[in-house]
């Protein structure tokens, strides 16, 4: 029995079971199965829908801004599957044990809309973005072809078109992925297309030993993707980087020549704009001039950093990007589209997406249909079903303007900027180092640690404050802030602005805060 709103008295306007059942003698029969008709309740689906939409609203939107509730109710995984129920049965349950479930599971979520969630690097709520989520959701599209999804496939296009303009390029191509780490996968495939485009059909035989250099502080998902597509890891070359966390372009060059010395073959550079922890910003420029002395293709993962583009005050962290063969760029996160929205961007305009991707699938991508079929750009994806994550971007774009979003950039920025300072002024607060984009990095030193000499004990000590003070601050449910032990130093806390809920007063809370778990320690 599937969930049945009649269970719990009958909806106004439900038709009568018997209504339901057809006229036995005009029922057909296969294999046992009653063909007549619909077999779902759709009015009770439909007053599901109502009420678990009520929830939301109730649960989520409404209470996203308010500090008063609590970012997460932490519960050990072992406790949590007891209180959730998590066991699949035989029969349906009913819909007002459905909608309790509904609510245990928001209850005992992360709240990453919350205005004191900092522990990644997304947070808050964009409500156009989500009145997007919610209609795409609804229709269930799948975006591969023009016949199926015309509206968001259009929207696609247009946005992609737009990106490519605030990287500089005066055309291109593009395609949105689940993740950033799929595009930088992208990336990586492409390159090596580009540089041996038999390997699509006669695979990695007889192919030289292909290497690629990216920043020692890049995001793994470069170690993964060489992985995946049979590069490997011991041909990723991780090129030394400055107390910045920026890749030191005077080394890329020697690793290059030493690659070539050692008769491998060079083919991609990886640079970073916005690095995950430091939020370092590579020397782009000067990395390209590498790129084009050596031939090589730069790509730039601007996964984190790339909104800042958006931004004319901060743009210039970005300086040079124009000058990359491809981007990575995830407006999901300092933008705010809401998970997933990730973007891969191409110089190329000579559809290498298409001819390193596609499979010519006749079920899909027929050439005779009645249409333009360039239209059905699916098949430059490595996916056949597709979200069309463009249009939640594009909805929230379309509501605030290219002004609207240029400032939620600048707002979270400066405040950033704020928590620096207060960060500079309070006793027992110690930067790492000057932040340049929206990555705050510092230890909180507890007073008993204040008057101890900075040796290999002080050190030892320091490294349990933070993980100390997480687990406070969770099973509090006040705050979340993400820690990390980072190439020798020992664990500090990582605080990333993006959210323009977030206040001033919320940086001060934060500080505050950890202040207060952590002092006795």
């Amino acid at each position: 029995m599937s969930c049945d709103c009649d269970r719990q008295g009958r909806v106004d306007g439900d038709i009568d079971q018997q209504e339901m059942v057809p006229n036995m003698k005009s029922i057909v029969l296969v294999d046992g199965v009653v063909l007549n008709g619909p077999t779902t309740d759709a009015k009770a689906g439909e007053k599901f829908v109502e009420e678990a939409y009520k929830l939301i609203m109730e649960e989520v939107v409404l209470k996203a801004t308010d500090i008063n509730e609590k970012v997460c109710e932490w519960q050990p995984p072992e406790q949590l599957k007891q209180l959730l129920d998590l066991e699949m049965r035989d029969t349906g349950e009913p819909c007002d044990r459905l909608l309790k479930l509904c609510q245990d599971v928001i209850r005992f979520s992360v709240k990453t809309n919350h205005p004191r969630f900092f522990n990644q690097l997304y947070a808050g709520l964009d409500y156009y973005s989500l009145a997007a989520r919610f209609m795409t959701e609804a229709l269930n599209p799948s975006v591969y072809t023009y016949e199926v999804s015309p509206v968001f496939l259009l929207v696609e296009e247009a946005v992609l078109k737009k990106m490519i303009e605030f990287i500089g390029w005066k055309e291109g191509d593009g395609i949105f992925n689940p993740g950033g780490s799929v595009s930088n996968m992208y990336a990586m495939n492409l390159a090596r297309y580009k540089y041996c485009p038999d390997i699509k059909e006669k695979g990695l035989f007889g192919l030289p030993r292909l290497i690629l250099f990216t920043s020692a502080e890049c995001h793994y998902s470069m170690k993964k993707a060489a992985s995946f597509l049979g590069i490997g890891t011991q041909n990723v070359c991780f090129v030394e980087t400055d107390g910045r966390g920026k890749m030191i372009p005077e080394e890329l060059e020697k690793q290059i020549w030493q690659a070539r010395k050692e008769g491998t073959t060079p083919f991609l550079v990886c640079a970073t704009s916005g690095t995950t922890v430091l939020g370092a910003f590579d020397p782009l420029d000067e990395i390209a001039d590498i790129c084009e002395r050596h031939g090589l293709w730069l790509h730039v993962d601007a996964s984190w950093g790339g909104s800042a583009l958006m931004s004319r005050k901060h743009r210039r962290l970005l300086h040079g990007i124009h000058r990359a063969d491809s981007v990575a760029w995830n407006p999901h996160k300092m933008l705010m589209a809401g998970i997933q929205c990730c973007a891969l961007l191409v110089k190329d305009k000579s559809d290498l997406l298409k001819k390193c991707y596609s499979a010519k699938a006749s079920y899909l991508f027929q050439q005779d249909k009645f249409y333009d079929v360039s239209y059905d750009t699916g098949d430059k994806s490595i996916q056949c079903s597709r979200r069309p994550d463009a249009f939640k971007f594009w909805m929230t774009w379309k509501a605030l303007g290219t002004l609207g979003l240029e400032e939620r950039v600048n707002r979270a920025l400066a405040l950033s900027r704020y928590l620096v300072e207060e960060i500079k002024k309070r006793e027992g607060f110690k930067l790492l180092m000057e932040p340049e984009y929206a990555n705050i990095c510092f230890w909180y030193i507890p007073p008993s640690l204040r008057k101890m000499e900075e040796g290999p004990e002080f050190w030892e000590k320091l490294n349990l404050v933070a993980p100390a003070i997480k687990e406070r601050m969770m099973k509090k449910g006040s705050l979340m802030l993400g820690y990390q032990t980072h190439r020798g130093k020992v664990n500090f806390f990582r605080q990333v602005v993006i959210s323009p809920q977030v206040s001033r007063e919320d940086m001060d809370f934060l500080l505050d805060e950890i202040d207060l778990l952590g002092r006795d320690m």
